[in-house]
């Protein structure tokens, strides 16, 4: 069974999208997304310039502005209500996990 796109999130796709709450070059997310999670984190330009054609083409982004090569992007409201949705996802195996290891981190 094929999976069906967006309905969860990479942690490149989940930063990616976040980074775009505020209106965002290519290049200032691929500088972002390390700085916002100390490192944890990092995505390919290649990686990156896909993700921004296929939120755009899904209607999760939209581009603000053009500058010759520099694009820019911001959330739609479809973009939001997708991050929304991929926190609460997360925000359940957080709360599953704690439930089944009584809270503790590191066992």
């Amino acid at each position: 069974m094929s999976r069906v796109k967006f309905q969860t999130l990479t942690e490149q796709m989940f930063y990616t999208l976040l980074c775009l709450n505020e209106e965002c070059c290519g290049m200032a997310i691929l500088d972002k997304v390390p700085s916002m999670t100390e490192g944890r984190v990092n995505i390919g330009s290649g990686t990156l310039y896909t993700l921004l054609e296929q939120f755009s083409d899904a209607g999760m982004i939209r581009q603000t502005k053009l500058e010759g090569r520099k694009r820019s992007y911001v959330l739609t409201a479809k973009g939001e209500e997708m991050l929304e949705k991929e926190y609460q996802r997360i925000c359940a195996q957080a709360s599953d996990y704690r439930r089944f290891f009584g809270g503790e981190a590191g066992r």
